[in-house]
């Protein structure tokens, strides 16, 4: 079985730097979730209570993603890193991980924001990923604090 890095990454590019040097040190395999609609400088500005992720994260609403990983089941290894939003994974990472059955995958969540650490953001995630066994959960500001 493989591994594969899969990744949400914002304005900053912090989680994209970490997953790609991620994957090349596994060895594995990497894909990048996009929401269907690019966001924009403006729809990421939390600062902004009408901004896009303000609006998706408080009002729950799906984020429909572009593109999916066509070879799934090959993987049992599943490496998910995000920025935290709201104390959580940001909502178009919860559409993501809705569209796949994590039964037997083992699950190392990373997480690149977010001043108090992780927090419950492992828990809050556990209904997009029913099924997966979660190794590990943690915020990190390097690579070689996942490996």
């Amino acid at each position: 079985m493989k591994s594969i890095v899969i990744y949400f990454s914002a304005e900053t590019g912090k989680t994209r730097k970490i997953a790609e040097e991620l994957a090349q040190q596994l060895g594995a395999d990497i894909f990048e979730i996009k929401p269907e609609q690019p966001y924009t400088a403006a729809d990421m500005k939390w600062t902004n209570p009408l901004a896009r992720c303000n609006r998706e994260k408080l009002g729950k609403k799906d984020v429909p993603v572009a593109g999916k990983i066509e070879n799934w089941n090959e993987y049992d290894s599943v490496y998910l890193g995000f920025p935290i939003w709201y104390y959580a994974a940001p909502n178009v990472v919860n559409t993501f991980c809705k569209g796949y059955d994590w039964k037997g995958k083992t699950l190392h969540i990373f997480a690149t924001s977010g001043s108090s650490g992780i927090g419950k953001t492992a828990e809050k995630l556990m209904p997009y990923v029913n099924g997966a066994s979660i190794a590990d959960a943690k915020r990190v500001t390097s690579v070689s604090e996942i490996v």
